[in-house]
């Protein structure tokens, strides 16, 4: 039996008792359940990563996840997608959507980045990365971006699903 460790028990405990005496953070309109900030999220299964892939809007519920890895290899220079991970030359991506733009604690962002008035979501990261000087002047990210679509919704799709994304 593999062994998880306490945090992860500590979550289960947690969330168990959420559920048993029927208060979830959804019901009161605080926003998604999730674990504590410091404890490591759970590693989805193949099939879990199916099921969330398939229940993503169009077109991203048809990306192809081994080929938004792939792509991610392109950014993996530059930034981390794990829960806790650290920043790096770029920040870490885990909880990206939904984020404010230029919002990480600790992460050093250009002035653009910095004063950006968007959350990020599947849309504005797709127009990010198809050509991320143009879509945000004055960024000091120097990739020059992914000009396939098909490659952009296989990456997007990737981060949503390793990521944290709950639709």
């Amino acid at each position: 039996m593999r062994s998880f460790g306490f945090p992860l028990t500590a979550a289960l405990v947690l969330a168990a008792a959420l559920a048993g005496c029927g208060k979830s953070d959804q019901a009161s309109g605080d926003g998604p359940q999730a674990s504590a900030p410091d404890a490591p999220a759970a590693e989805l299964s193949d099939a879990d990563k199916q099921k969330l892939l398939a229940s993503l809007p169009a077109p991203y519920n048809q990306g192809d996840l081994a080929n938004g890895k792939k792509q991610f290899g392109l950014c993996r220079s530059c930034h981390t997608i794990a829960q806790g991970a650290p920043n790096m030359t770029g920040p870490n991506l885990y909880g990206v959507f939904g984020r404010k733009a230029g919002s990480v604690d600790g992460f050093n962002y250009s002035e653009a980045v910095k004063t950006a008035d968007f959350t990020w979501n599947a849309e504005h990261l797709d127009e990010w990365l198809a050509r991320p000087s143009t879509f945000l002047p004055g960024t000091k990210m120097s990739f020059a971006g992914l000009k396939d679509p098909a490659a952009r919704r296989d990456l997007i799709a990737y981060l949503k699903v390793e990521t944290g994304y709950k639709p």
